[in-house]
């Protein structure tokens, strides 16, 4: 190995580290501004409802689900989802419904209130964004988010790896 191929490779390691450790900072910045985004949102639908109940509202705009479904999908023990789930009911924004697949088990849903008040929180959200990306060219958001699905569905078989 020649001086000069170890020292390209010391820079590609450095190069390699330096661009790591500014994706873990840039990270680490827009998820508290997410975190932040979606308890300012949660507050919009309910002011007693906090980020998680908004992303469990937002996952139940996709159909109806099962309770411990959810816990999969949000990583959360079953008492956890248990306390926000009462919360959207008492708030008549999730009910529950018999399982067709399945009589014992029961779906939860929202209900047309709660599907208003997230639609109306959606749109407020992507407005907000929409506002802070003015500036970008629409191909570099569409690149952004393309990259953002992909890192997620990494992120998501990196976890069923383990």
């Amino acid at each position: 190995m020649t001086t000069r191929t170890t020292s390209r490779r010391t820079t590609d390691r450095r190069a390699a580290e330096s661009a790591y450790s500014n994706l873990e900072q840039q990270l680490a910045v827009l998820l508290r501004r997410a975190r932040s985004y979606s308890e300012d949102i949660a507050r919009e639908l309910h002011p007693e409802l906090h980020a998680t109940s908004y992303a469990m509202l937002a996952r139940l705009l996709e159909g109806p689900t099962r309770a411990a479904e959810l816990c999969t999908y949000f990583g959360v023990d079953k008492s956890a989802v248990s306390r926000q789930l009462r919360l959207l009911e008492d708030l008549g924004l999730v009910e529950r419904g018999a399982d067709p697949a399945d009589g014992r088990a029961q779906l939860l849903a929202l209900t047309p209130e709660g599907r208003r008040r997230l639609t109306k929180a959606r749109d407020a959200r992507r407005a907000r964004i929409r506002r802070q990306l003015d500036r970008w060219d629409e191909d570099d958001v569409a690149r952004l988010g393309e990259l953002l699905a992909r890192f997620n569905e990494s992120h998501r078989q990196a976890l069923a790896d383990d």
